[in-house]
């Protein structure tokens, strides 16, 4: 499918995809993203967003432009508010089998699939979402582009660190908390010194080493 835009980047991510969408016809048009495709450990997270108004002042941005304490607040906005969230998650387990690509592509169906409306339209942050029978595009850079993507973006992190922090004290030593699993130096070293723990992902190349 073609873009309906160009690839300028606004300064905040705004409604002109969707409003663009709604002019075609459409009604519900869901942003998707994930989070964790970069990690060692623990698992994918994405989620689907549908967003009922223009929600800008909230100062909802991609999830990486963000401090924590900002995430955490538009998290529990959004949670709270008259949005529509999916949540899907791959476990490590699942990385391994099918590879990073395959498992964020299914914990995004999964995210689609758990909204309580059925979407007309998916806006898809750099990645194609072919499995549906419903339209689809795919936006590079939609997170810091589109605001439904951006919320979604902070949904997923969000989600993804919470998660993380739980790792943190059921494996203590590895930094859980303060890295989510990315390969920072602390992370690499910890790693080397304790060994692999049950939910770092094998088929990565740090962790395969180890093995």
């Amino acid at each position: 499918m073609k873009k309906l835009l160009n690839n300028t980047i606004p300064k905040i991510p705004d409604f002109h995809f969707e409003e663009s969408y709604i002019l075609k016809g459409f009604s519900r048009i869901v942003g998707v993203d994930e989070a964790g495709r970069g990690p060692l450990a623990g698992p994918v997270v994405a989620s689907a967003v549908w967003l009922p108004e223009n929600l800008a002042e909230w100062g909802i941005k991609d999830s990486k432009l963000l401090t924590a304490i900002k995430r955490d607040e538009i998290f529990e906005l959004l949670i709270n508010s008259n949005a529509d969230i999916g949540i899907g998650i791959v476990n490590h387990r699942k990385i391994d089998e099918i590879n990073i690509y395959q498992a964020a592509k299914l914990a995004m169906i999964k995210a689609v699939k758990r909204l309580s409306i059925s979407p007309d339209c998916l806006l898809v942050d750099g990645m194609p979402l072919d499995n549906f029978s419903i339209c689809y595009e795919k936006i590079i850079k939609g997170d810091r582009k589109v605001l439904s993507i951006a919320a979604a973006s902070v949904v997923a992190k969000v989600t993804r660190d919470r998660i993380m922090k739980k790792f943190d004290i059921l494996y203590p030593g590895y930094g859980f908390a303060r890295h989510k699993g990315y390969p920072t130096k602390f992370h690499i070293e910890q790693l080397t010194k304790l060994g692999v723990s049950p939910i770092h992902r094998r088929t990565f190349k740090p962790v395969a080493r180890l093995l």
